[in-house]
């Protein structure tokens, strides 16, 4: 397994933000999600160190369903991006902090009248129309509260990035946003401009996650541009924001190739602005959407081993404390991990061995086929790189409990989510009174 950030092998035993994973483990038990707070601090400088232009405003907007909590937000705020929610329950966590509303943008495909509601009461920065039919709920609300909101609509823009099926989001048949190709576009973009309670900012696109190929990015920039531009003179209307999306990839295993983000932002600065020439057009604001980025990388989950099995049919089996509970991407994407037997980082024998979860499934598997130290009953296993997607994903399933959150850095550890009890997972079933 690669060290990320602050690992260290510290006398055979994992080091993370300058504190022992044996240590973690008893001060708050396993399963863990422990963040790297310096790593996912760096992350975010070297995007805010490549993403800037003298010819535009840049703006850098957290995609927050890569990992969201409370403490999550006061690092964003810190560090002053924006940051985006695709539901009620991301909008009450974001809006729970001090950071400002108006640097809050609401995602989603089907939003609720209650979101919508929530969204405009709260005067938040902008709404990402999916479609024509909810740009009429947002101007209908918008009247009832006597309110105006700055509104962007999605657009999907045809590119076909190479990444899993199921993350793509900008094919002909993707379910988000509204088609460039689409007869009736200038139409839709039109009524919508036309709603006095609607303050129309321009266009975004996402065309999907975890990509590695830059080409993709500067097709979708040109297409962008291009597209803006040919509306802003159709319609001879001043359109001065753009949104490009986020989707940058992260290097999970050596199948992967390591990103340096800096470099990335900077190339993707380079790709506007030569469009932008090009097509003698000018734009106010270019808007990105890191989150995987950010975060992938800065966390890992730490498991006990609760016992060893070698099947009739040869299969060695490392039996973990955790399991699809708390990370579902190998079950829905085959998505791959790396890890490592935490508290015996000097032990040089492997053995081929499959890292499985507890849940009573088949798919609850962690990692197939992996070489992992000699291990036994108790000892420490750390899958790397979890840190989006794990937290967010995470569900009950089988009556588990969600594991805490820590982050940790310089030798502190800073308790972010408390792990679930067992009153938790009851506190909203109610029994019949009549049986």
């Amino acid at each position: 397994m690669k060290y990320l950030g602050s690992m260290k092998n510290k006398d055979g035993v994992l080091e993370i933000g300058g504190i022992l994973v044996t240590q973690l483990k008893k001060e708050f038990g396993t399963p863990l999600y422990i963040y790297d707070l310096d790593l996912m601090e760096k992350k975010i400088k070297a995007i805010k160190e490549g993403f800037i232009s003298e010819k535009f405003k840049t703006t850098i907007v957290y995609a927050s369903k890569a990992y969201l909590s409370k403490g999550m937000v006061q690092i964003i705020d810190k560090f002053g991006l924006d940051i985006d929610a695709v539901s009620a329950g991301e909008l009450h966590t974001i809006l729970s902090t001090k950071i400002d509303a108006k640097k809050i943008h609401m995602h989603g495909n089907n939003k609720s009248l209650e979101e919508i509601e929530l969204c405009v009461k709260n005067n938040i920065g902008s709404i990402i129309l999916d479609n024509r039919f909810e740009a009429e709920k947002v101007a209908k609300i918008c009247k009832i509260f006597d309110k105006k909101i700055n509104v962007m609509l999605r657009l999907n823009i045809g590119i076909d990035a190479h990444t899993h099926e199921y993350i793509k989001t900008a094919k002909h048949t993707s379910k988000f946003g509204e088609s460039i190709f689409d007869k009736d576009i200038i139409k839709i973009v039109k009524e919508i401009i036309e709603k006095e309670e609607l303050n129309f900012l321009g266009f975004h696109c996402h065309i999907g996650s975890q990509i590695f190929d830059e080409l993709a990015f500067c097709e979708g920039i040109k297409t962008m541009v291009k597209f803006t531009k040919e509306i802003s003179q159709n319609l001879n209307i001043n359109i001065p924001e753009i949104n490009i999306g986020g989707g940058f990839g992260v290097r999970y295993t050596d199948d992967d190739t390591d990103v340096d983000l800096k470099k990335l932002m900077k190339k993707i600065i380079t790709s506007l602005e030569e469009t932008l020439e090009t097509e003698n057009f000018k734009i106010e604001n270019v808007s990105i959407e890191p989150g995987r980025s950010i975060v992938a990388q800065a966390g890992s989950t730490l498991y006990s081993v609760g016992g060893l099995k070698k099947t009739f049919g040869g299969e060695k089996y490392i039996f973990i404390d955790g399991g699809m509970t708390d990370n579902i991407r190998p079950a829905l994407y085959n998505a791959k991990y790396e890890s490592i037997v935490a508290n015996k980082l000097n032990n040089e024998k492997k053995e081929c061995v499959t890292l499985a979860g507890k849940c009573c499934e088949s798919g609850d598997i962690i990692i197939k086929d992996t070489k992992l130290s000699k291990c036994d009953e108790g000892d420490l296993i750390i899958v790397s790189c979890t840190g989006a997607y794990g937290h967010s994903m995470s569900s009950n399933y089988n009556k588990a409990l969600k594991p805490p959150v820590v982050f940790v850095k310089n030798g502190k550890s800073y308790l972010i989510s408390k792990r679930e009890t067992y009153e938790d997972l009851i506190k909203n079933d109610l029994l019949l009174e009549d049986i």
